[in-house]
């Protein structure tokens, strides 16, 4: 009726930027993305991208699977990455695969195991890489006597 009649095509996503969760956001709750973020603020859950940088105020409390990772700020649990560089103000607490390149500055403070991997996937990695299910023998037994046969309680 007015004439020009544009077909709606969809807008390709751009992730060419970089996208910042400031020292005053807070996030409880999973993160993907296929970009590219900064993190000065806090996330507490699992954290998906391709390329993450977290400052010296950014934490994050949860798994991290990323192409790429800097590490300036606090980071509590464990990385899948193909390349790490763990910053002189980092702090680390947990178990790091990485599958091409880690660097650590001097000064860094990481508690956990280091572990070139060829998986780049959290779940592909959690079996190659079984840190928390390293039992004593002692529960191997009892779990072993657990799944013995049932006892009878009572009978006929």
């Amino acid at each position: 009726m007015f004439g020009n009649k544009k077909t709606s095509i969809p807008r390709p996503l751009n992730d060419s930027g970089r996208s910042l969760i400031s020292e005053t956001f807070s996030l409880e709750g999973t993160l993907r993305t296929s970009g590219a973020i900064d993190i000065a603020g806090l996330i507490k859950g699992a954290v998906y991208t391709n390329d993450l940088i977290i400052k010296e105020t950014g934490s994050i409390i949860g798994p991290v699977e990323t192409d790429k990772i800097e590490i300036h700020g606090h980071l509590e649990g464990k990385i899948v990455a193909r390349t790490i560089v763990i910053g002189s103000t980092a702090v680390v607490k947990g178990d790091i695969l990485f599958s091409e390149s880690l660097k650590t500055e001097e000064g860094a403070d990481i508690n956990g195991y280091l572990k070139k991997t060829e998986s780049t996937s959290l779940e592909a990695a959690q079996s190659e890489f079984k840190l928390d299910s390293i039992e004593t023998k002692e529960s191997k037994e009892k779990e072993k006597s657990k799944k013995g046969r049932p006892k009878i309680v009572a009978s006929n």
